[in-house]
């Protein structure tokens, strides 16, 4: 049975085979008891207040994650949901929530299409006509192939602290190698989540 409550009247829908809906007009004195029960915590029957997690609430874990042949795009938008904490029941907007995230393998991931050649990159220097751009095969190729993860990542959350707070969240390795051992991240198989995230 839901109860909903608006005003003067309270609808109340009983669930099973049919639903049958009765709309019940309340007293000044009913009214007065409905505000004392919704506000009696876990005794009162008719509404429940809104969770909202706080900081430091949840158990952060460390994830890691092989880019070895996997689609930039698909890997970001999986990365982003994890450092937003979107995949817990806890997930509160305005809350870091997320897991720690680690890539290995960056410079491998691949592009669909392409993209790889076609794709354009472009930034500013701040000079008239100072308008810079490169494509991601010079970036794969360069001395910093992990940034293709990093800025597809960066930019798919939303700007602000929060935004700058989850990137810290996230360690970005161009090769098989990291740091982090010692925090016993926990593999994520990214390719058997979906056939599409890989390109072989």
């Amino acid at each position: 049975m839901t109860v909903i409550c608006y005003r003067k009247f309270i609808l109340l829908i009983f669930h099973g085979f049919e639903r049958e809906y009765t709309l019940i007009q309340l007293t000044p004195q009913d009214l007065v008891t409905y505000k004392r029960a919704s506000l009696a915590g876990p005794e009162g029957t008719f509404t429940m207040k809104t969770y909202a997690a706080k900081p430091g609430e949840t158990e952060k874990k460390w994830v890691l994650i092989d880019a070895d042949g996997l689609v930039v795009g698909r890997l970001a938008a999986l990365i982003a949901t994890r450092l937003k904490g979107k995949h817990k029941p806890t997930y509160t907007p305005h809350v870091d929530l997320g897991d720690n995230v680690i890539v290995i393998n960056a410079h491998k991931v691949v592009f669909t299409g392409r993209k790889r050649d076609d794709k354009r990159y472009q930034w500013h220097t701040g000079y008239p006509g100072g308008v810079k751009e490169t494509t991601p095969r010079r970036i794969l190729e360069g001395k910093f192939p992990q940034r293709i993860v990093e800025k597809a990542v960066e930019r798919m959350l939303k700007r602000g602290v929060l935004q700058r707070k989850l990137m810290r969240n996230l360690k970005v390795y161009a090769d098989d190698k990291h740091p982090h051992e010692a925090q016993k991240p926990e593999p994520l198989d990214v390719k058997a989540l979906n056939r599409k995230n890989v390109r072989v």
